[in-house]
């Protein structure tokens, strides 16, 4: 399922999103950091993607040519579930 990062409202996309493709529901930019697959925090630049360039504004369109729409769950809900399981293993 692909949810937008902000209000996590399911998006109805089949194909790549553009720099100006916008959430139907709260209006934020979709081809963005927090919502790519290879966006993870705990990495450098807070990206999987070697190649790809640094950005700044993670929650902020982009023109990254890695850019995957995630079809798990939104960035804000990756972080809760990130730390949620880091708490459990440290219990």
């Amino acid at each position: 399922m692909k949810l937008c990062f902000s209000c996590n409202h399911k998006l109805e996309i089949d194909s790549k999103p553009g720099r100006a493709d916008t959430c139907p529901a709260c209006g934020a930019d979709i081809k963005v950091c927090l919502n790519c697959a290879f966006y993870d925090e705990t990495a450098y630049n807070s990206c999987k993607e070697p190649m790809a360039e640094r950005v700044l504004e993670k929650e902020r369109a982009n023109y990254c040519d890695y850019f995957q729409l995630n079809d798990t769950e939104s960035g804000k809900d990756r972080k809760k579930t990130d730390i949620k399981k880091l708490e459990e293993l440290f219990k």
